[in-house]
């Protein structure tokens, strides 16, 4: 029987993958996705530690995905342009 760790490291290198070819709007989700699997394992294992942490991460991954989609970060990948 498949896991929620294997589906969470499946949608982990899918979304390394995509990073990769430079969708980053689309990795992030996917990454949002793998997430919410290691979630349920946590939840699963009655690990609430876990839960709660990785919980913190998703909630901070996607305020900066959110953040990133309506183009208010301050940063950008090319360092000659600022």
């Amino acid at each position: 029987m498949i896991s929620f760790a294997v589906i969470g490291g499946i949608l982990l290198n899918i979304g390394a993958y995509l990073t990769f070819r430079g969708k980053i709007y689309e990795a992030v989700a996917v990454y949002l996705f793998a997430d919410f699997c290691w979630i349920i394992m946590a939840w699963q294992r009655e690990d609430m530690w876990g839960v709660a942490l990785i919980a913190i991460g998703v909630t901070f991954g996607l305020l900066a995905f959110l953040k990133m989609k309506d183009g208010k970060m301050k940063k950008n990948l090319n360092e000659n342009e600022r």
